[in-house]
């Protein structure tokens, strides 16, 4: 027997009984996107390496450890997309969308980082970004933060997350702060680890990111970029926070939270939670107002965010997802060959007069105990049953399985067409 492949690891397979969840949280993102007017846009897995490391930086831990590159037959390098903000904005640039024009722009989809998977983190994963174009104050950053409250709203996560704030100032003023805080870090070298020592040459406000246990305290007792912003960047942040007040969303300034590369400015904010272990941010987003220049566009102020789907669905699990699935409207179990040619052509019908009503057909025959198991473990509402008394009478035997019913009314009653039309209609809603 030839061996079994296996897929490759940390690229996962969403199964059948998987896809409920995956399919809710799409509709979910797709009307809160049409809500406030952003168009989707769609780009290619695949683009060329150069994006990211011009974009993302050639000395950050995305680019030398974890892309997926490879050189096609052309010789050309090319790099599964580790993030959609670099290609989102190429895309602008390339097809001259960006130019004098206001985007409001939202993607889904599949990104790649050859990473030790691990919960909440895995090689193949995927993500909703939202990028916003040629928008600079800061009630566009505001909106893009109560489209991200509206949404754990709606999922009932509300009490499960934290809004995290912070301002990185103009690039001009992070180079001074940078400076503060490489001399600062150096005099605590000894107290960095491997990771940050790295990081002090190339990159040194990410240190400020670690989670090591034993540089906390010297971590917390370092310069605070917020006391470096230039003026510009205070009046944008205080305006942004008068904002989220009127609005009565709630935040925490985290003066840790930072980006690491040049091309993020002012805003930064995060969506974290205590639920799912390490892997706690579930949002990230804020200001990249260099990058469109930096990829060979015109100076362009750009705000954004991105979410991982796998991490909010872990989060809805643990809030009964189950409880929002989509399950069957109805299940119809047809006892002979009389009522399996008509019971098709029933729920045909009723798919024809109904738009949006969901009806399992239990094809395949079999007894009734065993169609009945079958109609059970759909979770459907009510049950249709066909047989020759039925057809001979022209009506339909209706089972109640979990649509709550009166205790004075039946379980089990039988109706005309007419009347399980006008049930059914009850139950699309």
């Amino acid at each position: 027997m030839a061996d079994k492949i296996q897929s490759i690891r940390g690229m996962n397979d969403i199964l059948p009984d998987e896809s409920p969840a995956w399919q809710f949280i799409e509709e979910k993102l797709r009307h809160l996107m049409q809500s406030y007017d952003y168009d989707e846009i769609r780009f290619p897995i695949v683009e060329k390496t150069a994006l990211f490391k011009r974009s993302i930086g050639e000395v950050t831990d995305i680019v030398e450890k974890e892309m997926y590159t490879f050189e096609d037959r052309n010789g050309d390098s090319l790099t599964l997309r580790p993030e959609g903000t670099a290609a989102c904005v190429r895309a602008g640039i390339q097809n001259g969308i960006l130019v004098n024009q206001q985007q409001r722009l939202w993607y889904m989809g599949p990104m790649f980082r050859h990473e030790r998977p691990q919960k909440g983190r895995y090689r193949q994963f995927h993500q909703i970004g939202v990028e916003v174009f040629g928008l600079d104050g800061p009630d566009i950053d505001a909106e893009l933060i109560c489209m991200t409250a509206r949404l754990w709203q709606t999922l009932g996560l509300s009490d499960s997350v934290t809004l995290q704030l912070n301002s990185l100032g103009t690039p001009e003023s992070r180079v001074a702060y940078r400076a503060v805080l490489t001399d600062y870090l150096q005099a605590n070298e000894a107290l960095l680890d491997k990771d940050s020592l790295r990081r002090l040459q190339t990159n040194p406000l990410r240190i400020l990111d670690s989670k090591n246990p034993a540089m906390q305290a010297m971590i917390e007792a370092a310069p605070k970029l917020m006391d470096h912003l230039d003026d510009e960047s205070k009046v944008h942040f205080s305006r942004l926070c008068a904002y989220l007040d009127s609005l009565g969303i709630a935040y925490e300034i985290n003066t840790r939270l930072v980006r690491g590369l040049d091309y993020y400015s002012k805003t930064v904010f995060e969506w974290v939670t205590d639920k799912l272990g390490a892997q706690g941010t579930i949002c990230a987003g804020g200001r990249y107002d260099g990058l469109v220049k930096q990829l060979g566009g015109r100076d362009t102020r750009a705000v954004g965010f991105a979410m991982g789907l796998e991490r909010l669905i872990s989060l809805l699990e643990q809030s009964k997802l189950e409880q929002h699935f989509k399950k069957p409207h109805a299940v119809m179990l047809m006892m002979g060959e009389r009522a399996q040619n008509a019971g098709l052509a029933l729920t045909e019908q009723l798919r024809n007069q109904l738009e949006n009503v969901r009806i399992f057909n239990v094809c395949g025959g079999g007894s009734f105990k065993s169609q009945m198991k079958r109609a059970d473990k759909s979770q459907a509402e009510i049950a249709l049953i066909l047989g020759d008394d039925e057809l001979d009478n022209d009506v339909v035997t209706v089972k109640y399985l979990r649509a709550d019913r009166e205790a004075d009314k039946p379980q089990q009653e039988q109706l005309t067409m007419q009347q399980v039309t006008d049930l059914l209609a009850e139950l699309v809603g």
